[in-house]
């Protein structure tokens, strides 16, 4: 009951902080992202039953037909670099949270948010301008083509194809 009220806030909390204004509002990215909301964080979790910052982005990317490694590092190695101020709904942004390298991603959402499994909460929704985050952000990365952005999103873009 308690994972249901939580999950239900979350999903409450994403309908009113970016599902009216997000770029992919009721499509297959936001369900696979509002599905996974109040997923608690379990090492090397790939499922709703728990997710590390990974397994979540793997979790997300395979629900529209994208497959990606399971872990940060790999997952940064892919697609093409983008500049902060060109981020879009369903970029990958990496920190560095470890002081080791690529140790966090998650996926950004839109208006300066991204979604993440947080070791401390779980699945949510955080500010890329939270100071915790400003310090340890590396970089972004596009790893779907306009076409999947498309078919993902419902949007249609003028970025390069990746994939």
């Amino acid at each position: 009951m308690k994972k249901q009220l939580t999950t239900l806030a979350l999903g409450v909390t994403l309908l009113f902080s970016i599902g009216t204004g997000s770029a992919f509002a009721d499509s297959k990215l936001d369900s696979a992202i509002d599905g996974a909301l109040g997923t608690k964080y379990v090492s090397g979790g790939t499922t709703t039953s728990g997710f590390d910052c990974s397994g979540f982005t793997m979790y997300v990317f395979s629900k529209i037909g994208i497959k990606l490694p399971h872990q940060s590092g790999s997952q940064y190695k892919m697609g093409e670099s983008v500049s902060k101020d060109e981020l879009i709904a369903g970029d990958l942004v990496f920190f560095n949270t470890s002081g080791k390298g690529i140790s966090h991603v998650g996926v950004y959402v839109g208006e300066g948010k991204f979604a993440h499994a947080s070791t401390s909460k779980g699945v949510v929704i955080s500010k890329l301008s939270e100071k915790y985050y400003v310090d340890r952000y590396v970089g972004a990365k596009r790893v779907m083509s306009s076409d999947k952005y498309e078919d993902a999103t419902g949007e249609v873009t003028d970025h390069d194809d990746v994939e």
